[in-house]
């Protein structure tokens, strides 16, 4: 078997499919684009979805990629199985109702066996297929020769992920031995297929003949596609002949760091350890790969998925013996080994170190809170004479500090107790379904769309230069079905060229007028995107008739349009001072350009700050009075690559792209619209600053007129505010504010005091009336105080005369009431917490509240109950 490194095999694949006449698709970010399907990019078909559901018609029918995946439904198996991973690369070959099993199956025999390619043997490979799938099988056998005996009939062989495209496929597997095997040689599972090691699976083809409908029928599907997948961790693995895939080349330098780094444990020395050094590579890749594409961790969604997979890197450090930060330092290296192909790793460390960094600071501090929790669990339980955690505490460890439930079952064992599984899957089954829940009903792919997909005709858009057009009317769609003409209603028009642009790229689509050969206005332009075959699909509202074949006159809103070209170049201009004030690490995450206001979502590791929204708008407004000129010109990709145009987040380009440059501030791909001159803008004025999930902020902003609005609503709020602090000059606002404030604030003061010794008065004698509840002594009253600052006043000065064991007090205020407990340190020691007492009693006055042992506080909608509360108070404390 050949000697390759990892590189050398991805790129291998890359260039045999090119060969066979496919267009290499760049591996997409981790975050999926516009799919909220989706959390994570989880296959190598999951960024050319539009292709397969027929929304999008490629140049190329025939694709090929490396892509980048993330998959965690199996993070737990993590590092103590030889396969399962979070972070790995799909290497994937696609056909477009283009080519079909007769030739997908006989190239990847080729690609495998090959001397000039893979050169595996094929006594050791293996393939599976669909029971009712005899095509495939017949190709194994008959064209490549494979002998029945190694092509096993497998039921679960059919790829299906609810409505949409699905149909049979077929696995190759290869043969790494019975030494490799963790189960007997006559066992029912020792089959290629089969729950074993020995035979490892390394490409699936799966074969997307079906369109699984909404009411669970199939019928074959109009294209026909190829969808294939072959695990590059898996390959490099049989191909390197090691056990698992973590002895490749794509790991070991990771675990030969964390070696150094760990004291003085090592890789292979016990299976304990290794455990954690695989988790810790594999989680090092994942948040290397996943922070570089933008996501930050937090406590919902993507981000929760990183920030648990840096604590559970740390927990695992920590088993090593890794006491200080140090996942960070595993960055580099993940970038040394990816580099070849994914480049942007390196020249993102900085930032991709900072944020695990801070990440791994925090837990640690979040660290020692979980296991002092768990430590107070275990002394209560042991107290009341219990020997379980509950599985809700479990859950908490593991949901808010990141506790694997393996890790507290260990420490509860230590210290002789056990852990309620069922009640923390009872748990997790929860958390799931509120998850599930919050997804919704999207479906992954939609179906083909057979008449769009069918139409061919050109269609040139001519927007660029033009607003007002004659063309002629090539396709008419009424009601989903192509009709020569249309006199009232809703309908679907292509035309041989038109200047109404589609929606992209954030930039809503033109309205305008269908005008015919008389004058009359015929239909109004509601909306515009693009058709499969890339033409742009009009949606109008027929007001005469229309006809196919016939010529028209299209308009474009000329006012709507400037508008929105305006906020176009508006955002052009955002995204460069982003950059130069918060850093190269900041990227967009989306945009929206209506008439009356942009929106911009970025990425960024914190808030912007108001100094550096200032200095963002000053850098936009600047290039705005500079009168930049704005040009474009087509050019090959990889030329426009050279003069250093920006490529807008997530999308995907052609050979040819369309660049944009705005004097000598700002160069994007862009398909957009523009005026001539940034001082056709006029104005920009940042609106709002916020953040939008974990690690994207958005800025809201408007320019031209719009700006000019909102900068005189403005001053008008400000001349109100003037004359409410009866300022006569503006300029004298801020100090008459500041004025009255000082004044407000010597007020509050005053009054505190006053309440104050109004507390006092009403508290007089209150500590020398302790009464007996129980084994304890008990002082409870109803006071006419201000609200709860002045209850945990007095219960400061009880503490310090240790006037009771426990202290209860109570107050009506703003038809409220307030409860607060207090316990003495010699009760607390006995049992007695003040979180029981007020969880006891706030029913009383319909409320709920908690706090510390020594110390809570609760509050209730009800204030005639305070009277039943301090009794209620009296029998929970004697019950102790």
């Amino acid at each position: 078997m050949k000697q390759l490194s990892s590189a050398e095999i991805r790129q291998m694949f890359l260039d045999f499919f090119k060969s066979k006449g496919h267009d290499v698709e760049p591996s997409a970010s981790l975050i999926p684009v516009n799919d909220p399907t989706l959390l994570w990019i989880n296959s190598g078909v999951a960024t050319l979805k539009k292709y397969f559901d027929g929304s999008v018609v490629p140049k190329n029918p025939r694709i090929t990629n490396a892509q980048k995946s993330i998959r965690t439904n199996d993070i737990e198996n993590v590092g103590k199985t030889a396969r399962h991973l979070t972070f790995f690369e799909m290497l994937g070959n696609f056909s477009v109702g283009d080519y079909f099993k007769a030739e997908v199956i006989p190239w990847a025999w080729e690609f495998l066996t090959a001397e000039q390619w893979l050169g595996l043997d094929k006594d050791k490979l293996y393939v599976t297929v669909y029971p009712k799938d005899t095509e495939a099988r017949r190709i194994w056998h008959e064209v490549v020769g494979l002998a029945n005996e190694r092509i096993f009939d497998v039921e679960d062989n059919f790829w299906d992920i609810g409505e949409g495209p699905c149909g049979p496929d077929s696995e190759i597997f290869f043969d790494r031995g019975q030494s490799f095997n963790d189960v007997a040689e006559d066992d029912p599972e020792n089959y290629p297929g089969g729950e074993n090691e020995r035979y490892e699976e390394i490409w699936n083809l799966v074969f997307s003949e079906f369109n699984h409908l909404p009411d669970g029928r199939y019928v074959e599907q109009p294209h026909k596609n190829i969808d294939t997948g072959m695990g590059l961790e898996r390959l490099v693995s049989v191909i390197q002949g090691t056990r698992t895939n973590f002895e490749t080349d794509l790991f070991m330098p990771i675990i030969e760091k964390t070696e150094a780094l760990s004291a003085n444990k090592h890789y292979n020395a016990n299976a304990k350890d290794d455990v954690s050094f695989k988790i810790i590579a594999d989680h090092a890749r994942t948040v290397t790969f996943a922070i570089g594409d933008g996501a930050l961790p937090s406590n919902e969604g993507r981000g929760y998925v990183l920030r648990r997979l840096i604590r559970r890197a740390v927990l695992n450090g920590k088993k090593l013996g890794i006491e200080s930060d140090f996942l960070y330092q595993l960055v580099p290296v993940v970038g040394q080994i990816m580099q070849s192909y994914y480049p942007e790793v390196l020249k993102n460390k900085e930032f991709i170190e900072k944020v695990i960094r801070s990440e791994e600071a925090r837990f640690r501090e979040t660290l020692d809170a979980g296991v002092a929790l768990l430590n107070q669990t275990i002394a209560d339980l042991k107290a009341k004479g219990e020997s379980v955690v509950p599985g809700a505490t479990a859950f908490k460890l593991f949901d808010t500090f990141g506790f694997p439930v393996e890790m507290t079952q260990e420490l509860a064992e230590d210290e002789g107790l056990s852990v309620d599984m069922d009640g923390y899957q009872a748990n997790m089954q929860a958390q799931r379904e509120r998850a599930r829940a919050a997804r919704g009903d999207a479906q992954s792919m939609g179906s083909q769309d057979k008449l769009l997909m069918g139409i061919e005709t050109e269609s040139k858009f001519t927007g660029w230069t033009d607003t007002e057009d004659q063309a002629v009317l090539q396709a008419l769609i009424v009601d989903d079905a192509l009709v020569a003409q249309a006199t009232a209603g809703v309908a679907q028009v292509i035309f041989d060229q038109t200047p109404f642009y589609a929606e992209m790229g954030g930039q809503v689509a033109d309205h305008g007028e269908i005008i015919d050969a008389d004058g009359a206005v015929v239909a109004r332009v509601l909306d515009v995107q693009h058709a499969p075959n890339g033409q742009n699909l009009h949606t109008v509202d027929v007001e005469g008739t229309l006809k196919k074949g016939a010529t028209y006159t299209l308009k474009v809103d000329l006012i709507r349009r400037q508008k929105v070209s305006m906020n176009h170049t508006a955002t052009h201009l955002l995204d460069t001072a982003l950059r130069m004030v918060l850093g190269d690490h900041t990227h967009q995450a989306g945009s929206l350009v209506e008439p009356n206001y942009l929106r911009f979502d970025f990425t960024n590791f914190g808030q912007v700050t108001a100094d550096q929204l200032q200095q963002i708008e000053k850098i936009v407004n600047t290039q705005i009075w500079r009168a930049l000129p704005i040009t474009w010109k087509e050019m090959p990709l990889e030329d426009a690559k050279k003069e250093g145009a920006i490529a807008m987040f997530g999308d995907k380009y052609g050979d040819t792209v369309r660049v944009v440059t705005i004097g000598d501030f700002n160069k994007e791909f862009d398909g957009g619209t523009h005026p001539d001159n940034t001082s056709a803008l006029g104005l920009f004025k940042i609106t709002g600053e916020s953040g939008i999930g974990a690690g994207v902020r958005r800025i809201e902003a408007v320019t031209s007129q719009e700006a000019f609005e909102y900068l005189n609503h403005q001053e008008a709020l400000l001349h109100q505010v003037a004359a409410a602090v009866k300022s006569e000059q503006l300029d004298a606002v801020p100090a008459k504010v500041a004025s009255i404030q000082a004044e407000l604030k010597a007020s509050q003061k005053q009054v505190e005091s006053l309440q104050a010794k109004l507390a006092a008065q009403a508290a007089s004698g209150l500590f020398d009336s302790a009464e007996p509840a129980g084994d304890y002594t008990l002082i409870k009253a109803q006071l006419q105080v201000a609200g709860m600052n002045e209850l945990r006043q007095l219960a400061d000065e009880w503490k310090a005369k240790q006037a009771s064991d426990v202290l209860v007090l109570a107050t009506a205020a703003k038809g409220k009431a307030n409860l607060l407990a207090a316990v003495s340190a010699d009760a607390i020691k006995k049992g007695v917490k003040a979180g029981d007492i007020i969880k006891a009693i706030a029913p009383k006055v319909q409320g709920g509240g908690g706090g510390r042992p020594d110390l809570a506080q609760a509050g209730g909608k009800d204030p005639d109950g305070i009277p039943a509360a301090l009794a209620a108070a009296v029998t929970v404390l004697a019950a102790k």
